[in-house]
């Protein structure tokens, strides 16, 4: 991502103690935001209601948006799976 210019940057719901444990148990090599107030997921339209097993519960919305230089949304890529995304937006980066 670096050689295409590209910074990673990830946002939950969670505190920024939870975050930290979470980052160095997966070893990510990117920062995670904690967002408890749900501010800026509301405003990036991914906090949502959510069905699981016909219980009905507000969360993430798991969502990858690539921004250019100015933070103007470029590309959105909704409800993603992790398989294979990692593919999907490198080259949706590419030139």
């Amino acid at each position: 991502m670096e050689k295409l210019g590209a910074s990673v940057l990830g946002i939950s719901a969670d505190s920024v103690e939870e975050l930290a444990k979470f980052r160095d148990k997966y070893q990510l090599n990117f920062p995670l935001a904690g967002d408890p107030s749900h501010k800026a997921l509301e405003a990036y339209g991914v906090w949502q209601e959510k069905n699981m097993y016909g219980v009905k519960k507000m969360g993430i919305v798991r969502t990858t948006y690539i921004l250019d230089a100015d933070g103007r949304i470029v590309r959105i890529f909704p409800k993603v799976r992790v398989d294979g995304h990692i593919r999907e937006v490198l080259q949706a980066l590419k030139p």
